[in-house]
């Protein structure tokens, strides 16, 4: 009779461990590579000049006082007031989240949805909506018009402090 004998120690692992400890490594790996581009695909990728991040708007001297330009890719429209004073009014209703078209001719925003109309600061001259328009942060160096889309500001009515000055 012949007897076969294995000696296995704990350094000496068997072919049956050497692939499960393979099949469980290369499960790892898959799992933590699919984790990574699972986050990477729910980052926002934000690009200079698009909505969610900074956006030129150009030249002081390219907005005339009492004018309302639109900027659609920024989703935003950059009122200047009288006094010189710009504002950046986020184009969402704060009632239902429409989108609010300018109408020079009337000059006031009015909301397609429940006709919500806000003056040239945002300010509501016409309800359901609740409060003002959004704005976004403007800055003003060298004479070029930044406005920081990332950020939505929120507010309950219109105050001289939220004008930015040239």
């Amino acid at each position: 009779m012949m007897t076969t004998s294995t000696n296995t120690t704990a350094e000496d692992p068997t072919r049956r461990d050497f692939l499960k400890m393979a099949w469980v490594g290369l499960g790892g790996l898959a799992l933590a590579e699919t984790g990574l581009m699972s986050m990477a695909f729910l980052m926002p990728r934000v690009a200079e000049g698009e909505f969610g991040g900074l956006m030129e708007a150009g030249l002081v001297s390219d907005f005339p006082p009492n004018s309302v330009t639109p900027f659609n890719q920024g989703r935003f429209y950059l009122s200047r007031l009288a006094d010189g004073g710009f504002l950046a009014l986020y184009r969402k209703c704060t009632h239902l989240g429409c989108s609010v078209p300018w109408l020079p001719q009337e000059n006031k925003f009015v909301c397609p949805c429940h006709a919500s109309a806000f003056d040239a600061t945002g300010n509501v001259l016409n309800p359901p909506a609740p409060r003002a328009l959004d704005i976004f942060a403007v800055t003003i160096e060298n004479g070029t018009v930044t406005v920081d889309t990332g950020t939505v500001i929120s507010r309950d009515k219109f105050d001289p402090t939220q004008l930015v000055y040239a």
